[in-house]
């Protein structure tokens, strides 16, 4: 039984690694067109993002101890 649901999970975190392996791409091509037609504002909300994943970073190390 409990391989049953292991097995499940795994499945699952396949579809979601797919999934965001797509993702990334869209993600990537969004930030090149930013780049390409605002590169100031581009720069500037990539600092956001960045400040925001360190944020993100903390918390999951947190999660980890």
């Amino acid at each position: 039984m409990k391989e049953d649901r292991t097995e499940h999970y795994l499945k699952i975190i396949d579809e979601v690694e797919r999934v965001r392996t797509r993702n990334n791409v869209n993600w990537m091509d969004v930030l090149r067109l930013a780049f390409r037609h605002a590169p100031e504002e581009a720069r500037d909300l990539m600092k956001k993002i960045n400040k925001e994943d360190d944020h993100v970073s903390v918390l999951l190390k947190q999660l980890a101890e």
